[in-house]
């Protein structure tokens, strides 16, 4: 069996410091915002490299208190992407805006900011959400042009690209530093993740700060004092805390996966397999490697694989099998089949392979000889 994911691998290395970072948070008694929270607020927001940080209790949470605390106002357009997680384009419409979805680029899967800005001559938008998706950054100096030629705002949807770095200005910058916010999920299964439900809103702007840190006490500065009505949405002071011990080993993992990435792409490349997979080059982190997702010619080789690798044991996942411009939800928004073509041929052609920091390079050549296999047949 190899999964497509393994929390207990890690488990068992961190186990110790685990445990003793939640015993002393439920020895001292304090549970909810304590200084565990306070710390990853911290640590996260100079880790990207901005002033301010906000916890909250999950990335889809973020994403809705990010927006709002940004000023979105009923009605306001915002652009994203179709091929991404659901949180994103629902964040726009719990807010009472309306998501205008753009079409991804065929190499890197972001959101085209070609695409964008064809979008920004024509119609007034309130803000773009760019995905830096499966760990790979949006291209940051071409993002910051948009942000500052049509000024407009940006909340960078980096819950899949912790540590993931790009170029503004011959500067390295972390995706989630350009952004007026961005925010950061929590999950278990992302690169530094919890052991349940946690996210994270950064900023430099002390209006978005402020506004965010009152949303998400139900709108109180002052405690039974209530400006607006907010969320109840804090991140757990337990999960902070085994965070505060993961992140110490973030630069790590990170390394171990991007590791792992170019062996699947030498393994790949010395079979010359009929797929497009994801390449890395230079010391630059642009892929962090949430996901490692291959691209198959057609449908019916992905299926294919999948069934072949499933049969074997081997984990597996479809991100994502309907793009969110074709969601039943979204139907009234008038997109139709044919709409976003690159999303759509995606939908039916990607397919995630297991990565974590703890796979084996063993794992991955037994994963690559199956899939080998399953295409030669």
């Amino acid at each position: 069996m190899i999964p497509l994911f393994d929390l207990t691998r890690q488990y068992k290395e961190i186990k110790e410091e685990i445990i003793n970072a939640i015993d002393n948070v439920l020895s001292s008694g304090r549970v909810i915002l304590g200084p565990e929270v306070e710390k990853l607020e911290k640590t996260i927001a100079d880790f990207i490299g901005v002033k301010y940080g906000v916890g909250v209790a999950n990335g889809s949470d973020a994403l809705v208190i990010a927006l709002r605390a940004m000023g979105i106002q009923e009605e306001d357009k915002v652009i994203t992407t179709p091929y991404t997680f659901f949180a994103t384009a629902s964040s726009i419409v719990r807010n009472k805006g309306i998501p205008i979805f753009v079409d991804v680029d065929k190499e890197t899967y972001n959101i085209d900011l070609n695409q964008v800005e064809n979008v920004l001559k024509k119609e007034k938008v309130f803000g773009i959400i760019p995905v830096h998706l499966f760990g790979r950054t949006v291209n940051l100096e071409d993002l910051n042009f948009l942000k500052e030629k049509y000024g407009i705002k940006i909340l960078e949807d980096c819950a899949q690209s912790i540590g993931s770095e790009g170029i503004i200005n011959n500067t390295v910058k972390k995706s989630g530093s350009i952004g007026d916010a961005s925010i950061f999920s929590f999950f278990p299964t992302k690169n530094l993740g919890a052991y349940g439900d946690g996210g994270l809103i950064v900023t430099n702007d002390e209006n978005i700060y402020q506004n965010a840190k009152s949303l998400r006490v139900h709108g109180t500065k002052k405690k039974y004092f209530h400006d607006e009505i907010g969320y109840n949405s804090r991140l757990d002071e337990l999960q902070a805390a085994i965070l505060n011990v993961k992140f110490k080993y973030i630069k790590k993992w990170t390394e171990k996966r991007i590791e792992i990435s170019k062996k699947y792409a030498k393994e790949f490349e010395k079979r010359k397999l009929d797929l497009k997979y994801p390449k890395t080059s230079g010391k630059l982190k642009v892929h962090v490697f949430h996901q490692y997702v291959v691209e198959f010619g057609s449908n019916e080789k992905r299926e294919k694989v999948k069934r072949h690798l499933a049969s074997k044991g081997i984990g597996t996942s479809i991100y994502y099998p309907v793009p969110l411009h074709l969601q039943n939800c979204f139907k009234y928004l008038g997109y139709k089949e044919g709409s976003l073509p690159v999303s759509e041929k995606l939908s039916k052609t990607t397919l995630a392979l297991p990565i974590f920091p703890e796979l084996s390079f063993e794992e991955v050549e037994i994963i690559v000889d199956e899939i080998e296999k399953a295409l030669r047949r």
